[in-house]
């Protein structure tokens, strides 16, 4: 029965069956975490040969020569953007391979364009007023990015298919002071959602008022599937210079989900005009990037092809921890009527829509009984929800026994701040 068809009566009996469970929970003293969307130590350990991968100083030479422990190499090994090219779907020369962090890409590169603008011909964005169009539910660390350089944050509501194409349309074409979109294309944080061809194509060639609007095409998850047929991606850069825009979109990865989070490479793509003018202001900040890690991810992988069979391994991992979370929500949640998800083909999280007002009493609930959640707002700009409803769930991190306790408790939860709600009313 839906808990929005009890009457008063059975609404304050579930609620006293339901707050026993809970009680009982806290009483246990647990800390458990699903708040971010880290790999577990045994993904970890897929990637320990990488260690070892660069054993000597006679290990420490590229093919063409070059001297790994020397300076120089700014835009990547060779062979490094030829082994990780065909991720983001680009040829070498459209490519740099940088740091650890695509993160760091990002914020650098927005930095870059407020100081010293795009490479268009316009003026840098510290001499103008800049907005952002941003997805919602997102990511909040791109929101974050965006927010600290002081642009005005622009919810875009998000469908099965990507952003509200029509809302996105009409508000470029308008406002040349909108300069850019953030979109997780594939596997998207935190809703698992992959943008439609129609999104993609609508993106590339949509008329914009802004002549140095941007597209930051972060591809976090291009390459974690969790199913035989996973989604496929239409590649923007190509639809771009389909759409005589060939220097609007920025593509980035990086393999901290793949190898070590923190010891990762990773990288941007975009025209070849658009790396030429990126490469001459790298120039004065770096001569190099790390390339014996370069180094140690080309010789531990080989192939593009010895990737994506490595990825096989993370799915193995991970894949029985998203059907813990969804079985959970299926059992305990769908009869009743109190929230909402998909199950994503892909990437990293699970997106849990509550009954409006919910959210932040959610998380303060798993808090208490010892479950840490990513906080209540975080998937949306300067981190507030308007409808208090929506929660990132991330399940790789915990071990499998540990999150069956961790999803009880969230389930639990989501009924206890749900019957709560509805006995308020």
């Amino acid at each position: 029965m839906k808990l929005t068809e009890m009457s008063a009566e059975e609404l304050a009996s579930f609620k006293a069956e339901v707050q026993k469970k809970y009680d009982d929970f806290k009483a246990q003293g647990l800390s458990l975490n699903m708040a971010r969307g880290k790999p577990s130590a045994e993904q970890l350990d897929l990637t320990e040969g990488l260690l070892t991968a660069v054993k000597s100083s006679e290990d420490c030479f590229a093919e063409d020569g070059t001297d790994c422990r020397n300076y120089g190499g700014l835009d990547g090994l060779p062979e490094a953007k030829a082994l990780f090219a065909p991720m983001l779907g680009v040829t070498p020369d459209e490519l740099i391979i940088c740091g650890n962090s695509s993160l760091n890409i990002m914020y650098d590169t927005i930095a870059k364009f407020v100081l010293f603008g795009t490479g268009d011909g316009e003026k840098p964005w510290k001499d103008t007023k800049v907005k952002w169009l941003c997805p919602v539910p997102g990511y909040d660390r791109h929101f974050l990015i965006t927010e600290k350089m002081g642009f005005e944050l622009v919810n875009i509501p998000m469908d099965k298919n990507g952003p509200d194409m029509d809302m996105v349309e009409k508000l470029v074409a308008e406002d040349d002071t909108i300069k850019g979109i953030w979109c997780v294309p594939m596997y998207a944080n935190p809703t698992g959602t992959t943008y439609s061809d129609e999104v993609v194509k609508r993106l590339a060639a949509m008329k914009t008022k802004a002549k140095d609007f941007k597209i930051f095409w972060d591809n976090a998850y291009c390459i974690h599937h969790l199913s035989d047929t996973p989604d496929k991606l239409l590649n923007i850069l190509d639809e771009c210079e389909k759409a005589g825009n060939p220097d609007r979109v920025y593509m980035l990865a990086s393999t901290s989900k793949v190898t070590f989070p923190g010891a990762g490479v990773a990288m941007i793509a975009s025209s070849e005009k658009n790396i030429k003018y990126l490469k001459s202001m790298m120039t004065v900040q770096t001569i190099g990037y790390d390339k014996i890690n370069q180094l140690r991810h080309v010789k531990f992988f080989g192939t593009y092809e010895n990737l994506m069979e490595h990825m096989k391994k993370h799915r193995a991992i991970i894949e029985p921890k998203f059907k813990i979370v969804l079985d959970t929500l299926e059992k305990e949640i769908a009869p009743l009527g109190i929230g909402s998800w998909e199950k994503p083909n892909g990437g990293y999280f699970i997106s849990f829509n509550a009954l409006n007002g919910c959210a932040k009493r959610i998380c303060q609930l798993c808090k208490e009984a010892g479950v840490v959640l990513t906080g209540a707002g975080a998937t949306y700009p300067y981190g507030k929800d308007p409808d208090d409803s929506n929660i990132r769930i991330a399940p790789t991190f915990p071990p499998e026994n540990e999150l069956k306790i961790a999803a009880d408790v969230f389930a639990t939860a989501v009924k206890l701040a749900s019957v709560e709600k509805l006995l308020a009313k």
